[in-house]
């Protein structure tokens, strides 16, 4: 076992962006009208909640203006975060299709090219979800990554269309989503020693092993050898667990727990996004 390696996406997201400008091409007026996962957003809203995400990542983090207050606590930036989210997508409501297009191309590739002119290993910002501690670049890009591949997902999944679930693309997706177990175990209390596996079937097919030493829970990849606890967890149900887009119960009903089912069923309440 060794510990999580960096994840390096800068190179996916000008493809991630052709493939979502490709299948936005191709969607009827009705379909752009069709209700998706994300609560009461249609393809539509999440489509233009992409656009504002762009738009904050170029004027926050590269052009350095933030008129936004400073957080305080975890509840502090849910609830500004989710308030932000609500009042982009109903001020922007009579943007129509073809400009949310041209949109997304003019500040994607500007988002893309920033991403790409960063250095990966400098430390910047924390990504919350993951500890509150000032984190790599490359683990803040991998988060960026997540957030427009599940969110384009969930398009994919409004219209009928293929996700894009091949290992390239998903597997990015796992392996930062799973860097929220240390968090979600934090105060979980077990023996010294103790370990817990987490095993990804599907077209991504990978462990990692979650272990207790001294109070502290630490991820590793690759799996023990002497484990209290195997999750067995579907490449497509993982990534819908770990974006709340599933509850623990029915999550519980599409995974396979082998060994102490407590720490078991802890692991389906891993959240890796803030809202």
């Amino acid at each position: 076992m060794q510990p999580p390696q960096p994840i390096l996406v800068p190179g996916l997201f000008p493809i991630l962006l052709d493939e979502l400008i490709s299948l936005l091409k191709g969607l009827t007026k009705a379909e752009w009208d069709l209700p998706t996962i994300c609560s009461s957003w249609s393809v539509k809203d999440v489509a233009l909640h992409l656009l504002g995400g762009d738009i904050g990542i170029l004027s926050w983090k590269r052009d350095g203006y933030s008129p936004l207050p400073s957080i305080n606590s975890w509840d502090h930036l849910v609830s500004l975060v989710n308030e932000q989210n609500e009042l982009w997508v109903k001020g922007t409501q009579r943007i129509g299709p073809p400009l949310i297009l041209d949109l997304l191309k003019f500040t994607g590739d500007q988002v893309s090219s920033y991403f790409q002119s960063l250095d990966p290993f400098t430390i910047g910002g924390p990504v919350d979800w993951v500890s509150p501690e000032p984190a790599p670049v490359w683990l803040d890009l991998a988060r960026e990554y997540t957030e427009r591949w599940h969110h384009q997902q969930h398009i994919r999944d409004a219209v009928g269309k293929p996700g894009l679930k091949e290992q390239k693309f998903l597997s990015p997706v796992l392996d930062t989503f799973i860097l929220a177990l240390p968090r979600t175990f934090k105060k979980v209390k077990a023996k010294n020693g103790t370990s817990i596996v987490i095993s990804i079937t599907g077209s991504v097919r990978k462990q990692w092993t979650l272990n207790i030493n001294f109070g502290e829970w630490r991820l590793y990849e690759g799996s023990a050898g002497d484990y209290q606890v195997n999750v067995v967890i579907e490449d497509d149900v993982a990534w819908r667990i770990f974006t709340n887009e599933i509850s623990p119960v029915e999550a519980n009903k599409r995974v396979q727990i082998e060994g102490n089912q407590q720490l078991g069923q802890k692991v389906l309440e891993t959240v890796s996004i803030i809202a």
